[in-house]
């Protein structure tokens, strides 16, 4: 007999389904690369999957040498502007992937979580 009418088995087998998802889910950030631009390719920067950036690169036509102050600040803002960029492709990469994940557990919607588990 089941108590509550939960069948463990199948919890149990849809908890481990879920570990492997979210498992294959990290991987493939682990091995996705992101690229960020400003200033019309000007600046590149590539982050990881996760948001750690791997690279960045400045196109010599960034760079105005008869001002090199003023060079220096708007190389400064491109970096910043292809980081943001960047970023902001990490997050979509990481909702793809996570997001349906998070949806199964619940997604923080009322009456969501692990089916058969009231309050979970």
């Amino acid at each position: 007999m089941n108590p509550g009418g939960m069948d463990m088995q199948a919890l149990l087998q849809q908890a481990q389904q879920m570990q492997q998802q979210l498992a294959d889910a990290q991987q493939a950030l682990e091995e996705a690369e992101v690229e960020g631009s400003s200033g019309g390719g000007l600046v590149k920067v590539k982050l990881s999957g996760r948001g750690q950036v791997e690279d960045i690169t400045v196109d010599p036509k960034a760079v105005d040498p008869a001002d090199a102050g003023e060079t220096a600040q708007t190389v400064a803002d491109l970096v910043l502007a292809a980081i943001r960029d960047a970023e902001a492709q990490v997050e979509r990469l990481q909702q793809e992937k996570m997001g349906p994940l998070a949806e199964g557990l619940g997604g923080g919607m009322p009456g969501g979580g692990i089916p058969g588990l009231p309050g979970f």
